[in-house]
């Protein structure tokens, strides 16, 4: 049963976080002391070299060969009825839109893992509440944040090639205007040659290199890698290494709040995505997330504290690195930033809540 020492050591844990923030807020709001530009340097520097660098971190140190596969299932299902949903919803509606579908799953998907969950799992279920948090952050990092970078990458890419060619019709329509010809009619071989929204694969093709050459790729992928054989044959990384990467992923949590606080401050508001669209992402990561997860455990056949681990890790506040993200690839930053803020403020008693409901259910 969680006591007051336990909600204590959540609170020791969530605490810096607010102080990152407040002094990024305070750094524009009060010292003027970052532009625009400035704080479009930072984010790039956290999300290029410092996410990398946290990412590889926790990967590298899991054995892949002890997972609880029917629990990381579970999570799977969760996720994969989320897409099929916004799928659906994108490609069969009026409404249904790419940028808002990424931006949702965003939301249902990515929580935060280790800054939240692992102190406050483990304060209610004790190692194994740890242990299964820590494979959740590990499958997030490996899965559905490069599934969330790919669709970010190809929505930037899409939208890049069919700016260029509306730009490129639009001076072929007007150089037929002031020729005095019909381009339907009179367009020359060259010009149908270049009027033709590329392929879908060749789009794909630059997506997927531009993901290879992305840090947050492959440090997931080399950090996967080095735990398959560190776990296989049973060594360590060497201490120099060790702390060249500690040094640079200690830094993650810290920055991105930092970051965060910045970009509240050049906002008018300090909700900045307003009332409407922050209850929807509330929704979303509280009520969405947990239902979709309960419908994954049934399917794999979780029980017992499994499966309330499950839940309660499912309703954890919105993932800090999603919000970095968001703003590097300009898709919806103002969402995603009040969903961590208000998300993290708002998800401790709400934890709590699903916590004591689910023991009076046992």
């Amino acid at each position: 049963m969680i006591g007051w020492e336990d909600v204590y050591k959540v609170i020791t844990a969530m605490t810096p976080l607010c102080v990152a923030l407040a002094l990024g807020y305070a750094s524009v709001k009060w010292w003027h002391m970052f532009t625009p530009d400035q704080f479009d340097a930072i984010n790039r520097f956290n999300c290029f070299f410092i996410i990398p660098f946290f990412n590889f971190k926790f990967i590298s140190h899991i054995n892949p060969y002890e997972l609880n596969y029917p629990f990381l299932g579970a999570d799977c299902i969760a996720k994969c009825i989320v897409l099929i949903v916004l799928v659906f919803w994108t490609n069969c509606t009026r409404k249904g839109s790419c940028m808002w579908s990424i931006t949702a799953f965003s939301l249902c998907s990515l929580n935060n893992t280790l800054i939240v969950g692992v102190p406050l799992l483990k304060a209610m279920y004790g190692e194994v509440g740890e242990d299964l948090v820590v494979q959740s952050s590990v499958i997030q990092s490996l899965v559905w944040v490069i599934f969330l970078l790919f669709m970010l990458e190809f929505r930037r890419e899409w939208s890049k090639t069919k700016s260029i060619t509306n730009t490129i019709n639009g001076d072929l329509q007007l150089q037929a205007i002031e020729c005095g010809s019909d381009l339907d009619q009179n367009s020359t071989p060259m010009s149908m040659s270049i009027n033709k929204t590329p392929s879908i694969w060749s789009i794909l093709k630059i997506v997927w290199l531009k993901l290879a050459k992305n840090p947050n790729f492959y440090a997931c992928i080399a950090g996967l890698i080095w735990a398959l054989l560190a776990s296989r044959w049973q060594f360590k990384m060497p201490e120099i290494i060790e702390g060249s990467i500690l040094i640079m992923s200690k830094a993650g949590a810290g920055v991105s709040m930092f970051s965060m606080g910045l970009f509240m401050a050049l906002q008018e508001r300090v909700i900045a995505c307003g009332t409407p669209l922050t209850l929807f992402g509330m929704a979303l990561r509280f009520m969405v997330s947990p239902v979709t997860m309960a419908i994954g455990s049934v399917v794999s056949g979780l029980h017992g504290n499994v499966l309330r681990i499950a839940l309660i890790q499912a309703a954890l506040p919105q993932s800090i690195a999603s919000f970095v993200y968001a703003q590097e690839y300009g898709l919806h930053p103002d969402i995603l930033s009040t969903a961590v803020i208000f998300g993290t403020i708002v998800s401790l008693p709400l934890l709590i809540a699903y916590y004591a409901l689910l023991e009076v259910a046992r």
